[in-house]
């Protein structure tokens, strides 16, 4: 049975249409070696495409034009077309498969040019990154040095690290013990970020402290097992803690905390909880731009997002005339 989004069979599409849509999914499965069901989803999509085209009377590939592209996706955003609507993420999904089908015939030869290249996906609505409060941030970290032995050092000294200087996870698992200066005037953390760039960024002393405990009373003993990484993070067996390792830390210590949605709890939730509650506490957003390492500070201010209360009490704390 066709899915809720199948085209509808009220209007046929055009046999010349349907056979390039055919060479097209047949390169999908044999050069590119698709998955079932991810070719299922193109041809869904495709059939969708080809029907609204033989109805505005297109009934050969090299006779579509881009008017005809963007009328597609105008129509699959209201249902015009007869068949379900479908939200900004879902039309941006069966734009990628009209896409990619063009530029196959104009690859190919079946067409002279991709009449679809100009025509963009629809803006999708910005998700504001998750965020935990603080008072949870403090538990999480609590729950992660819970137990004995050096495994617990390790992770407590590992949230802290990361909740202070809002590290990407990559980050903090790659830092060298080098690249820790943990003087408690200059306490600081080499960062190799995104496209190999470095930036140096403050560590809070919560968190020098349990970097500091975890090197000297934890890190000797893991590194006894391994073959002398510099790793500042380090696994049972003495090698560099991977990415992976460092979720699972995370979400048992937010697990064991009881916070709610536990689940949802990911190494990036301290990141945008570090970045949150720095604006909050009145950071300037451009140097919460480079403590992320952003490149651009349009980036970091979707952090900057308040709640309507919050707007509320600013304006009637600072506007002369708010209040009577």
């Amino acid at each position: 049975m066709a899915g809720p989004e199948a085209a509808p069979a009220v209007r046929p599409s055009a046999p010349a249409l349907d056979l390039a849509v055919g060479a097209y999914l047949d390169h999908l499965a044999v050069e590119r070696g698709l998955a079932a069901n991810t070719l299922a989803a193109y041809r869904r999509d495709l059939a969708r495409y080809t029907v609204f085209l033989a109805g505005r009377g297109c009934a050969e590939v090299h006779a579509v034009q881009e008017a005809d592209v963007r009328a597609f996706l105008a129509s699959v955003r209201t249902g015009e077309d007869g068949a379900t609507p479908l939200s900004a993420s879902s039309a941006a999904r069966i734009l990628a498969a009209v896409h990619g089908w063009h530029r196959f015939c104009a690859l190919e030869g079946t067409a002279p040019q991709d009449p679809s290249r100009g025509v963009k996906p629809p803006a999708q609505a910005r998700r504001l990154p998750k965020a935990i409060p603080a008072e949870d941030v403090e538990k999480l970290l609590l729950a992660a040095g819970v137990g004995d032995g050096p495994v617990p050092l390790r992770d407590r000294a590992l949230l802290e690290l990361l909740y202070s200087t809002g590290a990407r996870i990559s980050e903090v698992v790659g830092l060298d013990v080098d690249d820790l200066e943990l003087d408690p005037a200059a306490a600081a953390a080499r960062l190799l970020g995104k496209g190999s760039k470095e930036r140096v960024v403050p560590v809070g002393s919560y968190a020098r402290d349990a970097v500091e405990a975890y090197l000297v009373r934890a890190r000797p003993a893991l590194a006894s097992g391994g073959r002398g990484t510099p790793a500042v993070f380090l696994n049972t067996r003495g090698a560099r803690l991977s990415r992976q390792s460092a979720w699972a830390v995370l979400r048992q210590a937010a697990q064991r905390a009881g916070i709610a949605r536990a689940d949802d709890v990911s190494p990036h939730t301290l990141r945008h909880s570090f970045a949150t509650h720095l604006l909050a506490g009145g950071a300037d957003v451009r140097v919460v731009q480079e403590l992320l390492g952003h490149a651009s500070v349009t980036t970091t201010q979707i952090y900057t997002q308040v709640t309507p209360d919050t707007l509320r009490e600013v304006y009637a704390a600072a506007h002369p005339r708010a209040l009577g």
